[in-house]
């Protein structure tokens, strides 16, 4: 598993997330990125589970952006439904927090489109700790990134499948 966490604060919207690829309790990898920047959409999104199901789920943002001129509520909505009907699709294991300036969304397998009630989401295996520490540190004078990072990072002093080694996207 791994640690992403999505903060909104001050018109600006940071997606961080650890570098940990495990294989059942071993780490395979610790500098990965899991978070990417759909530059021509304005939209940053982070993914939780298999890497290869989440490269896969990007595209199909990636395409579903294009073809609803942007629109992130529409596209989330329609890759949410492919992901949950299509034979293939459907075996993907993995879990989306994304966002552009207007919208937070989790994507889930399942077909669940979430939008939280607050200006933090948290997924993962760390994504409740990351979660708890980016809502104490929401009130502070910490821009978005410092409240992402610091979370990461505190995540990773708790969840065993997540490490320090933050990766962050930004717009």
């Amino acid at each position: 598993m791994t640690t992403i966490v999505l903060v909104r604060k001050n018109k600006e919207v940071v997606v961080a997330g650890d570098g940990q690829v495990s294989m059942g309790n071993t780490v395979v990898k610790s500098t990965a990125s899991k978070v990417r920047k759909i530059d021509k959409r304005g939209v940053v999104a982070g993914f939780a589970g298999s890497t290869a199901d989440a490269l896969t789920l990007f595209e199909r943002l990636e395409a579903k952006l294009e073809k609803h001129a942007g629109n992130l509520s529409r596209a989330a909505v329609e890759l949410a439904k492919d992901w949950r009907t299509d034979k293939y699709l459907r075996r993907l294991e993995a879990l989306m927090a994304i966002g552009d300036k207007e919208n937070s969304y989790i994507i889930s397998g399942t077909g669940d489109v979430l939008e939280p009630e607050g200006d933090i989401i948290g997924i993962g295996s760390g994504g409740n700790y990351a979660l708890a520490a980016g809502k104490v540190l929401i009130g502070t004078e910490m821009n978005a990134e410092q409240v992402a990072k610091k979370a990461i990072e505190v995540a990773a002093e708790i969840c065993v499948f997540t490490n320090n080694n933050v990766k962050i996207e930004k717009i």
